[in-house]
């Protein structure tokens, strides 16, 4: 589901502005179709994608797992993606409290069926990490770091 020529590092500051950079560079990999930015912004908004891991670890940073329908998108994959900066995006379960995520874990899955196992395999992977590992993911400042620590777990 993870490869290191689809995983990232953004120094974004909103986000628009990462949806928009790692959705342009998925498809110009062929990865996702056209309107795929436009529909992954919108679905965004109004479907919040922020998990809050400190009921997990009160250590841990929060991640999102944006994502958007099958229709949008010409593969099934999880694209691993760094923040350099912090990011505000919105809580899954509470959609208007404000998260800051230091992660993004975007869903590309043109098998509507298989959404819940991603995403069950995305929390399994975090729930796997032991301390040191964690911080290895949310301090990751190179494509390279963040697929080490991903690589045989997700």
């Amino acid at each position: 589901l993870v490869s290191i020529e689809d995983t990232f590092i953004s120094e974004a500051t909103t986000s628009e502005e990462v949806l928009k950079e790692i959705g342009l560079k998925l498809l110009e990999k062929g990865l996702v179709k056209e309107k795929f930015v436009e529909n992954i912004l919108e679905r965004e908004e109004n479907y919040p994608t922020g998990l809050d891991l400190s009921v997990i670890n009160p250590s841990y940073d929060n991640i999102a797992v944006p994502h958007t329908e099958g229709e949008y998108v010409n593969t099934t994959k999880v694209i691993p993606v760094g923040l350099t900066n912090k990011i505000v995006f919105h809580n899954m379960i509470r959609p208007k409290e404000p998260l800051e995520v230091s992660n993004l874990f975007i869903i590309l899955n043109n098998s509507p069926e298989e959404q819940s196992q991603i995403l069950a395999k995305i929390m399994d992977f975090i729930n796997s990490l032991d301390i040191e590992e964690a911080e290895a993911l949310f301090q990751a400042s190179t494509p390279s770091n963040l697929s080490d620590v991903i690589k045989n777990k997700l």
